[in-house]
């Protein structure tokens, strides 16, 4: 019960979460975000973790001396993450991915998520593995599709070091830059629920689309 406490804490309110690591000394809140930004990218089983609010809020952070977050620092350190978990999600895609999805034991992994994904990537190839960035849990499944479906890794290494800098450069520099202006501060919560609600939108859309073509053309 504690670990979902934990997630549930972190999806509500990602800014009070950092504010917690940040209570038990800088360290932890460098290793949480690091934690949390590489399992969504490179765990298979978790892509509805907070990536974007959780980058916004920390930005946030950065911009505060008080908190002894830097932002040098962190950009480097979500660099890391978001490169390094795709990396990993592809190679569990490329030697274990057809016996996992065979399995049928990841829950977030239904059949509408991997065919919404699956054509993701063939209707954009290469540039899917940086564009899938910025859709949630398509930016967890479409690197693990490019392992099963036996892409290259030097044509799969070059997008996912383009849009894992992009993707997570853009939402921590959009908290450093406009998490102080009062009015955010003041609505920083509902301005995470937009956030939110603004990446998982064009997934929700893709999904309602593909099952009512289903239905038509049953």
């Amino acid at each position: 019960m504690g670990f979902i406490n934990f997630l549930m804490e972190l999806l509500r309110d990602p800014r009070t979460a950092i504010a917690g690591w940040i209570a038990m000394g800088p360290a932890y809140a460098y290793g949480f975000i690091f934690l949390i930004i590489f399992i969504e990218t490179g765990v298979v089983f978790m892509p509805f973790l907070p990536g974007d609010s959780l980058l916004f809020a920390a930005g946030f952070f950065a911009h505060e001396p008080a908190s002894g977050l830097d932002i040098i620092h962190l950009l480097l350190l979500v660099w890391m993450a978001a490169v390094v978990g795709d990396q990993c999600n592809f190679f569990i895609g490329h030697f274990f991915g057809k016996r996992i999805i065979a399995s049928g034991k990841i829950k977030a992994m239904t059949p509408e998520r991997i065919a919404k994904s699956e054509a993701f990537l063939d209707k954009w190839g290469h540039l899917a593995i940086f564009l899938g960035r910025f859709f949630p849990f398509i930016r967890t499944f479409v690197p693990f599709l490019a392992g099963v479906g036996g892409m290259k890794w030097h044509s799969f290494v070059l997008f996912n070091i383009l849009g894992g800098v992009t993707w997570s450069t853009g939402f921590v520099l959009l908290g450093y830059f406009f998490g102080g202006i009062p009015v955010v501060q003041e609505h920083f919560e509902l301005l995470i629920v937009g956030i939110v609600l603004v990446s998982v939108i064009p997934t929700a859309v893709g999904l309602l689309r593909a099952k009512f073509g289903k239905k038509q053309a049953a």
